[in-house]
């Protein structure tokens, strides 16, 4: 699938939390290489990554995966477009019969919209036509919610690995209690484990998981869009009639 430009709210978004976090502790007087603790990250992203994985199935979880390029470079999803294109297919039916849509058919790249615009010119009665696009609009969009799932149970696993990840640091520093030297970074590692699996959750892994969910919503009203045009040609109604109806899923 051909993607849309680069998503600039989600690139300012993601930097400016990273930036308030580390400004934020350097304005405190901290020391920014005191958050950088690679055992913390691995105990917390590991642990979160298999727990996710215990509760998926792997199709699942490698779509979900794939899914990540979507917060940043979203497949294109242009209402305005679809109408345009949908209202030219239909002047196209109108003049030249159902068979002159065979040209634009062999111009789609999407396999939605060649499978609907080829039942269209096979025939099918629009009953039909919506009966077989929705069912597979229905799997489309339970599989990629599964997959966006996979980031929303990221974001409720990393608090508690990050607990589970300053538990362990504490019990570290109980054991070398006999050497006070090592007490401060000791608990200091294992507070940093913490605010790995906070930090993940609240600013990666749930805005991830509710920004996909969006965009799903997104894929499925142009899709819902889609079907509406198509059977409407179908049916060798008006084009502008076909146009107010599509413009009423347009907020």
């Amino acid at each position: 699938m051909k993607h849309d430009k680069i998503d600039k709210i989600s690139i300012a978004g993601l930097t400016l939390s990273i930036v308030a976090i580390l400004g934020g502790q350097v304005l405190e007087g901290g020391s920014v290489h005191s958050l950088l603790q690679v055992t913390a990250f691995f105990i917390v992203m590991g642990g979160t990554m298999g727990a996710v994985m215990l509760q998926t199935t792997l199709p699942t979880f490698i779509q979900g995966i794939r899914l990540v390029k979507w917060v940043f470079m979203p497949p294109p999803a242009d209402p305005h477009k679809l109408i345009k294109d949908i209202l030219s297919w239909s002047q196209i039916s109108r003049r030249d019969g159902i068979l002159g849509l065979e040209f634009p058919l062999d111009r789609l790249s999407e396999p939605f919209d060649r499978k609907g615009l080829q039942m269209v010119v096979d025939g099918f009665e629009p009953q039909k036509i919506r009966e077989e696009m929705a069912i597979e609009i229905s799997i489309y969009e339970e599989h990629q919610r599964q997959a966006a799932k996979v980031w929303e149970g990221a974001g409720g696993y990393a608090p508690t690995i990050g607990i589970l990840g300053a538990v362990m640091g504490l019990i570290h520093v109980m054991e070398n209690l006999s050497e006070p030297s090592k007490l401060g970074s000791g608990i200091a590692v294992a507070f940093v484990a913490t605010i790995y699996g906070v930090g993940m959750a609240n600013l990666v892994f749930l805005p991830m998981a509710n920004k996909l969910k969006t965009i799903i919503a997104e894929q499925v009203t142009i899709r819902e869009m889609m079907i509406e045009g198509l059977c409407s040609i179908a049916n060798g109604e008006n084009p502008r009639n076909i146009e107010t109806r599509l413009q009423g899923y347009i907020p």
